[in-house]
């Protein structure tokens, strides 16, 4: 039962680092990356699609990302659609291949996004210690049911304490390398 609990704990916080990398994968840096694109949807034929599932997209070089649709006919509504993102990027078509530059990053945006970042990884932080509040508050149903007892509750919590604790600090590793990746020029 013990060991249940804290293997649920230890799987929910590792999701919650895992959204935090999938979040953090959707701030911009100042280099071009394929993932600042995933949250793009195109009309495509009337429905909302994913900008992954009509094109390739690939990286030119640092600054430039391509994205060569697999429809000739939809390359104007995949251009629209970048356009209208709130990433602040200006494509440009040559024929079937849309280059999308990215412009560098002012210190003002740049501390704009180390900001979200630290919001993000706050909230990462908070959904962790959720995560250890509700295995605590199994350990404590399992004694009053007399299930186990307090001293086998005691070492369960210490052991998922540090098992918060080790996520805390994988969430704080992750912010350090976006910020540093953020603030690299």
């Amino acid at each position: 039962m013990i060991n249940d609990i804290k293997s649920e704990a230890e799987s929910r916080m590792k999701k919650c680092v895992e959204a935090l990398g999938h979040t953090f994968a959707k701030i911009r840096t100042g280099r071009a990356h394929p993932s600042l694109l995933e949250t793009i949807r195109v009309d495509y034929y009337g429905s909302e699609t994913p900008l992954s599932q009509l094109a390739n997209i690939t990286v030119e070089d640092a600054r430039t990302l391509a994205v060569t649709p697999w429809d000739r006919q939809s390359v104007p509504a995949v251009e629209k659609a970048i356009m209208k993102s709130d990433l602040g990027l200006n494509p440009s078509t040559a024929g079937q291949v849309i280059r999308i530059p990215m412009p560098p990053l002012t210190e003002e945006t740049r501390k704009g996004y180390t900001r979200q970042a630290k919001q993000d990884a706050e909230g990462a932080r908070v959904a962790v210690r959720n995560v250890r509040r509700d295995a605590i508050a199994q350990l404590k149903d399992l004694v009053k049911e007399k299930l186990i007892s307090e001293d086998e509750d005691r070492r369960a919590q210490d052991d998922i304490q540090k098992l918060t604790d080790r996520f805390i600090a994988e969430v704080d590793k992750l912010l350090a390398a976006k910020e540093e990746d953020l603030m690299a020029f």
